[in-house]
């Protein structure tokens, strides 16, 4: 008897299970959207200037995180930090040039991961570093037919093409190549281009195009997808299409207020703005310790930036249109992330690649399905590796347990819910042969710690034949209550001996010991 009541127990757990299963809402879509050295400058995250109707009315839609850092405010070394939910000393990866496979190379992505539990996972333009695909973290090979490696470097206007076709002879003369891996040159000449083309004359509006008819095709696809379209501006050059330039009267651009270096800081710990130097027209860039960039090119610069960001906005625009054509709008998880900040001439620099405010500090916009709270903010310390455990939860997926990051899907419901008490980002200066005299070689690695407050810097001799970390050389502390631009180190105040020693104290704990209680 007891074998017969336990044979059709097991019956009503199975047709309660296979009702359970009939009836069970569909997975969630993914749109995955990185946009390349997108500082928080949108309309949702209070700006005046800059012009971002799509982005804004998406964020109403969902929530604005307004304070979520990188873990490293360079391309690659930001992106694989936030694929893998890994942290940089993990991945051991700070730099441009180091794939993260060699260290790890069973490490599962964000996407694999998704590609792993039944999604069909498919991605176009800029999502790791260009140079480094990724291929099987898709279920495809990325999308790369006709689309140069390196779409930063092209110019349509016919005197620009005109010099990309002289500075091309001169290499060949010279047994040079610049040849891409897909057979493609790429030439860097002027460093902002305005031409009177349509948007797909350019390549983030060209994929664009091709991701909405990559749309259609898996919206008759019995499977969910993760959709990721990485768009390269406003990333240099800032060439867009003459329409997004003429949003903005440049007269009226206002300059960073700021226009010299942070009081006491390290020599070391601003960037020497080697990115844009590389471009013909600004080879003369004033290095930071000198005077300011003049106030015509620091506005044609903004401009140019401000148009890259429009133009963007457009495409973003167009992607949410296509998914709201085919129905897939109410079922589907969007994510704007730009991969870190970018200065406009604060601290009289430019570029990224530093451990301060306006270079470690990201958009970060989720919006769509599962996240309850609309039109919302949330000032919760965030960072670049939540992403991928939140994520995982929204899509009711498992969170693997190695990743290092926590999982933010308790704040689209509470956005004011106690979270984090700090944020942790770091840098090593010098590897991109960009340093001040007397320090020529050298590298650092800079620790930063952002709190409700305070961002915390150490600085440390860095070894760069084996990596490791040498001697502690210098510190930063700025106090945002007072110094929100970070213009005055205070580090070395006797007065601050005691917060510096509790904030060390808080860096060398780590994220682990900064999560909720």
């Amino acid at each position: 008897m007891k074998k017969f009541a336990s044979i059709v127990s097991g019956l009503a757990f199975s047709v309660l299970l296979s009702c359970s299963t009939e009836t069970s809402p569909p997975k969630p879509n993914i749109l995955f959207i990185p946009v390349d050295d997108l500082r928080p400058d949108l309309g949702c995250y209070g700006d005046t200037v800059v012009a971002s109707p799509n982005i804004d009315k998406l964020a109403e839609q969902g929530i604005v995180f307004t304070r979520t850092y990188c873990q490293q405010a360079v391309c690659n070394p930001s992106r694989v930090s936030l694929l893998t939910g890994l942290r940089p000393d993990t991945l051991r990866v700070w730099d441009l040039r180091t794939q993260f496979r060699h260290n790890l190379p069973d490490v599962v992505t964000l996407p694999q991961y998704f590609k792993n539990n039944g999604y069909y996972v498919w991605g176009i333009g800029k999502i790791f570093h260009n140079i480094f695909p990724d291929t099987i973290s898709w279920t495809d090979k990325p999308h790369v037919d006709g689309f140069p490696f390196d779409p930063d470097a092209v110019y349509l206007t016919e005197e620009n093409l005109e010099k990309v076709e002289a500075k091309k002879q001169v290499y060949i003369e010279k047994g040079i190549s610049r040849i891409d891996q897909l057979g493609h040159w790429y030439i860097k000449t002027v460093a902002t281009e305005i031409a009177d083309v349509d948007d797909d004359a350019y390549f983030d509006g060209a994929q664009t195009t091709a991701a909405l008819k990559k749309m259609e095709e898996l919206s008759g696809k019995n499977q969910p997808f993760f959709m990721a379209v990485g768009y390269y501006r406003p990333h240099l050059p800032f060439n867009a299409p003459k329409k997004y330039w003429d949003l903005y009267e440049r007269e009226n651009i206002p300059l960073a207020q700021n226009r010299f270096l942070p009081e006491n800081s390290p020599a070391y710990a601003i960037n020497r703005g080697r990115e844009l130097r590389g471009y013909e027209d600004f080879r003369d860039l004033p290095q930071p310790e000198q005077q300011a960039l003049a106030e015509d090119r620091q506005r044609l610069l903004k401009h140019g930036y401000y148009a890259s960001v429009s133009y963007v906005d457009a495409q973003i625009g167009r992607l949410i249109a296509g998914l709201k054509k085919l129905g897939l709008y109410e079922n589907t998880i969007i994510v704007i992330w730009g991969d870190h900040g970018w200065k406009l001439g604060e601290h009289n620099a430019w570029c990224k690649q530093t451990n301060y405010e306006t270079d470690t500090r990201v958009p970060m916009i989720f919006s769509g399905a599962g996240v309850s709270a609309k039109s919302e903010t949330s000032g919760a310390l965030t960072e670049f590796v939540d992403i991928f455990p939140t994520l995982c939860e929204m899509a009711g997926l498992d969170v693997p347990g190695h990743l290092q990051g926590l999982s933010a899907a308790p704040l689209l419901e509470n956005p004011d819910k106690p979270w984090k008490t700090a944020a942790f980002s770091q840098f090593l200066q010098g590897r991109f042969g960009q340093m001040y005299k007397g320090f020529e070689g050298k590298q650092f690695m800079g620790y930063a710690i952002r709190t409700n407050r305070y961002r915390y810097v150490e600085w440390y001799e860095w070894d760069k034949e084996t990596d490791t970390k040498g001697k502690l050389t210098d510190r930063e502390l700025y106090d945002h209550e007072r110094d929100p631009q970070e213009n005055k180190n205070i580090a070395g105040l006797v007065e601050n001996a005691v917060l510096v020693k509790s904030l060390s104290n808080q860096l060398k704990k780590g994220w682990r010991a900064a999560l909720p209680k």
